[in-house]
């Protein structure tokens, strides 16, 4: 999947962002707002980021100010400045692309989305994981620091092995966000994800916001994951959930819509999970394809000729279904069951090939309905003009270029 380096206005100077692309047109586009003093390139965020380019979303994900490679004094920020950031990246994609449809956020990432979801108009979905209900939580990751910086304006503490300088304005800003009455009005689909045992933000959170959202609202416990998803599984588990969730609230982008004298580009890239797992994107639609386990695959997915004989028995089908409506014939139902094997191009005493193998496709048209005998016989032969049997039987010529 193509990462691209970008940059965009930000609160305090210019932020530093990839877009992770699925290499066509995307379903949809995402906003990703990484955990706090993370960056963009976190394990979570990075993962789960590239996860969903394959599943076709493309997701925006990018450094705070002061984090990572954006610009700016961390000191300087706050949840509202983190907000605005997330606005002003909203605003980019707007601008450059189309505005995004879900919004993601980990940890105080994701107290930040739910803030910020009234501010981005075209966001359907809102993600939050292991986020917590509150941003004042995060007082306590450096409680020992906090006396001192609000009696001294600021004071520098140690999160996750860094130093980081806060100061008194960061925790004044905290203060004054109560997100339950966000929460209330988020007005979006709302996925939750949180794990039992993350011992930086208690689940308890998870169940603050959820009694706070109002439905579509869902929660998913990732039972075992640690606060950070530093195990690859848990990521991919992350990204697999966002992605068969979100669909139902993402609604197509125009690109994908085309004309019937336009084909549509089929993109196949590899999954980077087994052996041959495969990716297919076709316009909206996202398919996956893998070898067999007795051929070193992991049988997640159709095999490539699994496919072929897909694509003539829906053809099959669909030919015979067009058929009757023009006749207007009472067929009621069309199921063709297909199977493909080698053989020895001696046993075919009608092939023009008379040595090595041939492959051969049987294919059993079952029609059901109040039809005559010729009736049926004709259907059948109008299974042999489908034009995917046709251009079987066609020569077909397959040009290969170097891509870019």
């Amino acid at each position: 999947m193509p990462t691209r380096r970008i940059s965009f206005p930000g609160t305090g100077g210019m932020l530093d962002a990839r877009l992770d692309s699925p290499g066509i047109t995307p379903v949809a586009y995402a906003l990703f707002a990484h955990c706090f003093t993370c960056t963009k390139d976190s394990v979570a965020t990075s993962r789960i980021s590239r996860a969903l380019a394959e599943h076709g979303i493309a997701v925006l994900r990018f450094d705070f100010t002061g984090l990572g490679g954006s610009e700016g004094e961390f000191a300087n920020t706050n949840f509202s400045s983190n907000v605005q950031d997330l606005v002003n990246a909203a605003d980019y994609l707007r601008e450059s692309a189309r505005a995004p449809s879900l919004l993601i956020g980990h940890s105080l990432g994701g107290a930040a989305v739910l803030r910020a979801a009234a501010e981005i108009p075209e966001a359907r979905a809102v993600v939050t994981i292991g986020a917590p209900s509150d941003p004042r939580h995060v007082q306590n990751l450096f409680a020992a620091g906090v006396g001192d910086a609000v009696a001294h304006g600021e004071q520098e503490v140690t999160l996750a092995g860094r130093r980081f300088l806060i100061r008194k304005q960061f925790l004044d800003d905290i203060a004054e966000h109560q997100l339950s009455d966000n929460i209330h009005r988020l007005n979006r689909a709302l996925l939750i994800l949180h794990s039992p045992q993350d011992e930086t933000v208690n689940i308890e959170h998870a169940r603050a916001i959820y009694e706070s959202a109002l439905h579509p609202k869902s929660f998913i416990s990732l039972d075992g994951a640690d606060h950070l998803l530093t195990r690859k599984q848990d990521a991919d588990y992350v990204a697999s959930l966002v992605n068969a969730w979100v669909m139902r609230y993402l609604a197509p982008i125009e690109e994908n819509t085309i004309s019937d004298q336009e084909p549509r580009v089929v993109l196949v890239s590899e999954a980077g999970q087994g052996a041959f797992a495969q990716n297919i994107f076709i316009g909206p639609h996202h398919l996956h394809s893998d070898e067999p386990i007795s051929y070193g695959g992991d049988d997640a997915g159709p095999s490539p000729y699994d496919l072929l004989l897909a694509s003539l028995g829906a053809c099959t089908s669909m030919t015979l279904r067009m058929y009757a409506r023009h006749k207007q014939l009472p067929l009621d139902h069309v199921e063709v069951e297909l199977s493909h094997r080698k053989i020895h191009a001696r046993d075919c005493g009608s092939c023009e090939t008379k040595t090595g193998k041939i492959d051969r496709i049987d294919r059993r048209v079952r029609i059901n309905g109040k039809l005559s005998d010729v009736q049926r016989k004709r259907l059948l032969e109008i299974a042999d003009r489908c034009p995917v049997h046709q251009t079987l039987h066609s020569e077909v010529m397959v040009l290969t270029f170097a891509g870019e």
